[in-house]
C-alpha cells in the first residue's frame, strides 16, 4: 500500500482497492442513499442496503471530531438506519490495519 492516505477520499479509495483484492463484488462509491439528501455514502452496496462510512481525520480535529460534524454524520447514519440500511462505520487506522476488511468479510459471510 502506498503512503498517499491521509484524507477521507484517499482512505475510501484504499478501502475499495483491497473490496477489489478480494474478488468481492464491487461497491458504488458517493452513494445517495435517501432521496431530496444531500448526503453520500463512502462505499454502498445498494442491492444489500449496505454501506460503509470511512472517518478520517481520526488522530486530528478534523470535521468529524467536531460537533456539528458528528451531530450530522449521526442524523446520516440514522436516516440509512431508518430506512433499512445496515452499514460499517471504520477509521482509517481500521482501513490500514486490514480490520475494516475483516469486518466486511464477516458481514459478507452472514448476508450472503
Amino acid at each position: 500500500m502506498t503512503n498517499i492516505t491521509r484524507n477521507k477520499t484517499d482512505l475510501a479509495d484504499l478501502l475499495a482497492l483491497q473490496i477489489r483484492g478480494m474478488g468481492w463484488p464491487l461497491p458504488q462509491r458517493e452513494w445517495l442513499a435517501i432521496p431530496h439528501r444531500k448526503f453520500r455514502c463512502d462505499i454502498a452496496y445498494p442491492n444489500m442496503k449496505f454501506f460503509i462510512e470511512v472517518q478520517g481525520g481520526e488522530q486530528q480535529f478534523g470535521r468529524h471530531n467536531r460537533a456539528a460534524g458528528m451531530e450530522a454524520d449521526y442524523e446520516k447514519w440514522n436516516l440509512l438506519m431508518l430506512a433499512g440500511w445496515r452499514g460499517l462505520i471504520v477509521t482509517g487506522s481500521q482501513v490500514k490495519s486490514g480490520a475494516a476488511l475483516a469486518w466486511l468479510e464477516a458481514y459478507f459471510a452472514a448476508h450472503p
